[in-house]
């Protein structure tokens, strides 16, 4: 049996976008170029989201504004998934809709009753330019969507309505990067 590395033991972590960063609230560009700079971002991904103790990254939430997430993420019945998509596009989000705890390593401590779907399909490449589709359910289908918003300068935060958007604002102003965030964006809305 061929050993393979663990994605992210020869990645660097880096530093984390928060709430209220530009690159979080714009749409990321096409990925162009594959190639060594390219499988570096996606081990660096790995190793910070990681660090972070998290299921899912999108390159925004480091800063760089392309169209890459990379995930290791269970679903409900506890089966694992781990993978890499370079220029993602979720091609299918259906099922039943639910209302589940979400949260988000660019809004740390915080989570949120968001409404996802429960079936969820991206395609896209690898980061050798190889055809990928990712079909996923339950918890691993909303990590996908929420990896998929990202990459469209969505996050969570802007899905959540009503009494819970202003409980989500009054958390994220409670924290310590959250009144840059609340001046740098409107925020969720009612």
């Amino acid at each position: 049996m061929r050993q393979r590395l663990i994605p992210g033991t020869t990645g660097l972590v880096r530093t984390m976008s928060l709430l209220g960063d530009p690159v979080l609230h714009s749409p990321c560009a096409e990925v162009t170029e594959f190639g060594p700079s390219l499988a570096r971002l996606v081990e660096d991904m790995f190793a910070t989201m990681y660090a972070a103790q998290g299921v899912g990254l999108a390159a925004n939430q480091i800063g760089v504004g392309q169209r890459v997430f990379v995930y290791d993420c269970p679903d409900d019945e506890d089966v694992r998934h781990v993978g890499h998509v370079v220029n993602p596009r979720l091609v299918s989000a259906d099922g039943d809709e639910f209302r589940g705890p979400e949260g988000c390593l660019s809004l740390p401590g915080l989570e949120a009753g968001t409404v996802r779907f429960d079936h969820a399909v991206v395609e896209g490449v690898t980061s050798d330019g190889a055809p990928v589709r990712i079909s996923g359910t339950g918890f691993f289908a909303r990590c996908l969507q929420h990896e998929c918003d990202h990459l469209e300068g969505t996050v969570y935060a802007d899905r959540v309505t009503g009494l819970r958007a202003r409980r989500l604002r009054r958390a994220i102003a409670k924290t310590a990067w959250g009144a840059r965030a609340l001046v740098a964006e409107p925020g969720p809305r009612a």
